[in-house]
């Protein structure tokens, strides 16, 4: 099956396949800002192997006796991959105290600051990944390169990958049957902002591809509401500045937005907004979104994302190629390489 919301195309591509080890796949998280140094809550830097955060959430809340409710991330992590994160524990004793306690295996404490709030849901700048692809088929190193080469110039489809769809992709349609009423979600109120999550990104993903399929993914439409790549402001696209808009979406400075759609969600206009209603309204009909604003009030996600600090590596004999990339926030590296390969990894459904 073809990632949601990337180019169905896999024949054209070459093959490569990820994650032989967890070492392969590396993700170092970018913090948003440093601890204060001072306040009732830690933030703990560590390094994880083999866990969920969901995993690690729970042992750590275990070790040092807090509700797990109370430990905050910035963002979900992978099990099989190493990745570094940074978490806040409430924690008022001494920091040498909570590293005694914390001690797990397969978890590595890098370092403890004092702050003074619960760590939020995406307060990260971005993810620095560092990835070694191997089995490639012929002449897939060159390839590879090429593709990401070209689309550090001109940005990534930013869709959702299998992350927030379920080991069998399914994920997301079970939460929009549970958005229309049609059956229950889960008791743990974490796993139901993950099911919005992933309704959210089921409905983005379609519309993506809309635009993907009406050549208009890198571009300005009248209406849109269009975001721009340095500052993250917002504005929406007016009759008179739809040619202007379009020539900074081509030079990669602003990118239109799509819907995550919630009850505080900023709309688009015109034939846009009407594009998207139709969409919700097909999905859900008549239901009322704001009966699940407590699980996410609703945002605007950029089409694109652009690649940065790209860096390319091959290994002995052209067998495997490493390579390493930034992306922002809610940006996937499965989605970079759904761009430039078909690729296979052991413990995922094939891109």
């Amino acid at each position: 099956m073809a990632e949601q919301g990337t180019d169905p195309k896999a024949d054209e591509r070459p093959t490569a396949t990820i994650r032989h080890s967890p070492e392969d796949f590396v993700v170092d998280e970018l913090p948003a800002y440093d601890p204060s140094g001072t306040g009732d809550h830690v933030f703990v830097h560590l390094r994880k192997r083999g866990l969920t955060t969901l995993e690690l959430v729970r042992r750590l809340a275990e070790a040092v006796e807090v509700s797990k409710d109370d430990i905050g991330v910035a963002g979900m992590k992978d099990r099989h991959a190493v990745t570094t994160q940074w978490i806040s524990i409430p924690w008022r004793d001494e920091l040498d105290a909570l590293r005694a306690r914390a001690d797990l295996e397969d978890v590595d404490l890098l370092a403890l600051e004092r702050h003074g709030h619960k760590l939020r849901t995406g307060h990260l700048k971005g993810n620095r990944f560092t990835l070694t692809l191997r089995e490639l088929s012929p002449g897939a190193a060159t390839s590879i390169t090429a593709g990401l080469e070209r689309l550090a110039t001109t940005g990534v489809p930013n869709a959702f990958g299998p992350q927030r769809f379920g080991r069998d992709d399914t994920l997301g349609d079970e939460a929009t049957a549970w958005v229309r009423g049609e059956r229950r979600p889960p008791k743990d109120k974490r796993k139901r902002r993950l099911w919005f999550s992933s309704f959210q990104s089921k409905l983005f993903n379609i519309i993506l591809s809309m635009r993907r399929d009406a050549d208009t993914l890198a571009t300005a439409l009248e209406g849109d509401l269009v975001r721009k790549h340095d500052t993250g402001g917002m504005f929406t696209v007016a009759p008179e500045d739809v040619h202007d808009a379009a020539n900074r979406a081509r030079s990669g400075l602003l990118s239109a937005t799509g819907p995550m759609f919630g009850a505080k969600m900023r709309w688009p206009e015109g034939d846009v907004a009407k594009l998207e209603r139709e969409v919700l309204h097909d999905a859900i009909g008549d239901a009322d979104l704001g009966d699940f604003k407590r699980y996410g009030e609703g945002t605007r996600r950029s089409f694109r994302f652009m690649l940065e600090d790209l860096g390319i590596r091959s290994g002995d004999g052209d067998e495997s190629l490493t390579v390493s990339f930034v992306l922002p926030k809610g940006a996937y590296a499965t989605t970079v390489l759904s761009e430039v390969c078909h690729w296979t990894d052991p413990h995922r459904p094939k891109s």
